[in-house]
């Protein structure tokens, strides 16, 4: 039961992770640069970084972490719940690696992105 609500709440972090709440906002050298010509770029761009599939990265992070765990678990200790245990510790730790990794690829692209438009992007 416990491994189920794990995954519940790693599909819940993959909600989160799609609607790019932690990602950092680029800073750009504004001088010379004709803003609103930016603003349209930058929502081109964002499009381009929305196709990072973090919510996939997510889920692969949350099972193979589950797998790993639970096989841990398994092997180490040999108490009834032990590898229900580990399987869910490696479902939400991996689910979290699997979402900053997401987070980390769609800040790539996004910069990425601008600096071939031109603009040189400081952070």
């Amino acid at each position: 039961m416990r491994v189920v609500l794990l995954l519940v709440l790693s599909v819940w972090i993959t909600g989160c992770a799609g609607s790019r709440p932690f990602v950092d906002e680029p800073i750009i050298d504004r001088k010379g640069v004709d803003m609103n010509r930016y603003y349209a770029d930058k929502a081109d761009c964002e499009a381009y970084a929305d196709e990072v599939r973090t919510g996939q990265k997510v889920a692969r992070g949350a099972v193979g972490g589950a797998v790993v765990g639970g096989a841990i678990g398994a092997i180490i200790d040999r108490e009834p719940n032990s590898a229900e245990r580990g399987a869910g510790v490696g479902a939400v730790t991996g689910g979290v690696r699997g979402a900053q990794e997401g987070v980390r690829e769609t800040e790539r692209v996004m910069k990425q992105c601008l600096r071939g438009r031109g603009y040189r992007v400081l952070n």
